[in-house]
């Protein structure tokens, strides 16, 4: 799937030296909480480094393109070093962040791995891109591991520069499949014509026939459309005529039973919410069919700006990998956002994207204080990672490992170590949670193709 690798070759360590200013250091205070500590490692303790130039790391997302954008990928790394380096840095050196736009763009995917590799970095951290094949070579020449991808590509789940920190588009795929199954007789799905999305259908198939029903209808729609009435009523008529109109129960399963219960989830991304626009005009006047869509296609933003609890996706059902944006767990991430971020409007906390740099920085800094101070390169960090350095994200995700006795067995994604998804729904305007806890899809992920 992935092709042949280019062979690697050994990283160069930073030699750059640059002055340290210190800073005074600002306490997060208790509502950080010991889970959150835990979860981003140790304070900074007395081992520092005779080496006073910054740990270079990148984060990359597309921003201002006409497809799908993910400006607070970026930003959130920013802030989460903003916040390391008020508070001691990385054995008393700072961290420093380059960013790259990705532009939606398999070229200038390469040349932002090309970049992170002429600056040297440790790592590629909480980034965004669905061009995996282009990416991956050259972090693999380079030495570079990449961190917490989005998880979009099969290439971020079959490197061993890979260390994924969620399921990636397979889990959410593959539990709304599982989600859907239990309230719907018949699907339709409305997907990216992609590379990325050609995937998403088996994924998908793979959840429903775990419920006991038969495949999706597959409709293909371009990613960066402006009305998709076309797609809608392929959708619609894919259903065979569904009625809608049953309600959500605390286990989230529907009541009422009905036979023909129709279904439509979008994975389209940030342009779901233009093809829910057309479904609805489409839909006036006929039965009503359930909505569903995947976190970062259905935000809570996205509710509020259609109407919050009068908005049309009330009732949608949604499955995301991490727990549901007033879950407690969030608290530290909220507390760094709102002292150092500022007024950088392009950070959302309840968006995946955001969430996912939080936690992939969250493995780096885990990851980067249990080196020796005066060994801290990416070979360094890949080492430690494949020797099976825990870390503890304070409840936002399993315990996360990636040695060799904690890669799941999914064929086709060997690199998942974290196969949990929820639950969620659209109710009184908010995104909440069907259920406590997690779903493991890891079984559905091997039956994926039979």
């Amino acid at each position: 799937m992935t092709g042949r690798r280019r062979p690697l070759s050994r990283p160069r360590r930073t030699t750059a030296s640059r002055s340290l200013r210190t800073r005074a250091t600002l306490a997060l205070g208790t509502t950080l909480g010991a889970a959150a500590l835990a979860g981003c490692g140790a304070l900074p303790g007395s081992a520092s480094s005779s080496d006073d130039s910054p740990i270079v790391v990148m984060t990359w997302a597309p921003e201002a393109t006409a497809a799908t954008n993910m400006p607070g990928m970026p930003a959130m790394a920013q802030a989460y070093v903003r916040w390391v380096n008020d508070n001691g840095g990385i054995h008393g050196r700072k961290l420093k962040v380059i960013t790259c736009n990705e532009r939606n763009d398999t070229v200038q995917a390469a040349r932002c791995a090309d970049q992170a590799a002429d600056a040297k970095a440790v790592a590629v951290v909480g980034s965004y891109s669905q061009y995996g094949r282009s990416f991956m070579g050259p972090l693999e020449v380079a030495g570079i591991p990449y961190i917490g991808g989005y998880g979009l590509s099969e290439d971020e789940f079959s490197s061993p520069f890979s260390y994924p920190v969620n399921g990636g588009q397979a889990a959410l795929l593959a539990g709304n499949g599982r989600q859907l199954a239990s309230v719907c007789d018949h699907v339709s799905l409305v997907r990216p014509d992609t590379i990325a999305g050609d995937e998403l259908p088996r994924l998908l198939d793979a959840g429903l026939r775990a419920g006991g029903r038969r495949p999706a209808q597959d409709i293909r729609a371009p990613e960066d459309a402006s009305d998709y009435t076309t797609q809608a009523r392929r959708a619609l008529d894919g259903l065979g005529g569904g009625t809608g109109g049953t309600t959500a129960d605390g286990a989230g399963a529907l009541s009422g039973g009905a036979s023909g219960r129709a279904c439509v989830t979008a994975a389209l991304g940030k342009r779901t919410n233009t093809f829910f626009d057309s479904f609805r005009r489409l839909q006036d006047g006929t039965p009503k069919v359930r909505i569903a869509s995947v976190l970062g296609s259905v935000r809570q933003s996205l509710v509020d700006s259609t109407g919050g609890k009068d908005s049309a996706l009330e009732g949608a059902y949604a499955t995301g990998w991490y727990p549901a944006a007033d879950d407690p767990g969030w608290r530290a991430m909220h507390r760094v956002v709102t002292e150092y971020a500022f007024d950088d409007d392009r950070i959302d906390t309840a968006d995946p994207g955001s969430q996912t740099t939080w936690i992939a920085y969250t493995v780096l800094r885990s990851v980067l204080m249990s080196l020796d101070p005066d060994d801290i390169d990416a070979r360094a960090v890949k080492r430690a990672l494949d020797r099976g350095h825990a870390v503890d994200t304070g409840g936002l995700t399993p315990k996360l490992r990636w040695g060799y006795g904690d890669l799941l067995a999914v064929p086709a994604y060997p690199r998942i170590v974290n196969a949990d998804v929820t639950y969620q729904v659209v109710r009184g305007g908010r995104l909440v949670a069907v259920r406590d806890g997690f779903v493991n899809v890891t079984k559905t992920l091997e039956r994926r193709d039979g």
